[in-house]
């Protein structure tokens, strides 16, 4: 296997160029790379985009514009570990702008149908602490809020 690790492919009806735009501009250690066309080869219209290599948070990715017969789900999902709340309510707010759409427990989709997790770290030492009276309250509020809230984790973790 490469030593580099793995590249994460994204497949988009035709806003890769788009989304790999946005994905940089999002994320520190981030850059745009190589662009393909399509060629009269290929699947796509002669000079449309049909990759685009990016990196996001220093992750290799690259978009294909491979058309609408298969879209994004929320089988698949990026988590972006956060250090504390002003960073969660930036990545919720940048992520879901522009058509994207909020869910449950810290999960969102942005607006080209990607989804995230946007978890604040500490949330796992709440959830898998060793009381299970504190792990469950601590479980209990995050399943009962959209954007997960450190203060009113940590508050039903303490029995508050």
């Amino acid at each position: 296997m490469a030593a580099d690790g793995f590249t994460t492919c994204l497949w988009f009806d035709n806003q890769a160029e788009d989304a790999a735009a946005f994905y940089v501009s999002v994320f520190k250690n981030s850059r745009l790379g190589r662009i393909e066309r399509y060629n009269e080869a290929g699947y796509g219209e002669p000079g449309a985009v049909m990759t685009v290599e990016f990196e996001a948070n220093g992750q290799k990715f690259v978009g294909l514009n491979g058309g609408p017969q298969f879209t994004f789900s929320e089988a698949v999902s990026f988590q972006i570990h956060c250090e504390d709340q002003a960073e969660v309510d930036h990545y919720w707010a940048v992520l879901s702008e522009g058509g994207g759409e909020t869910g449950p427990c810290g999960w969102l989709k942005d607006r080209f149908g990607v989804s995230w997790q946007v978890v604040p770290s500490r949330l796992y030492e709440l959830i898998g602490d060793p009381d299970p009276e504190k792990a469950a309250r601590a479980t209990k509020a995050m399943l009962e809020m959209s954007k997960l809230d450190i203060a009113e984790l940590e508050k039903a973790y303490a029995g508050e």
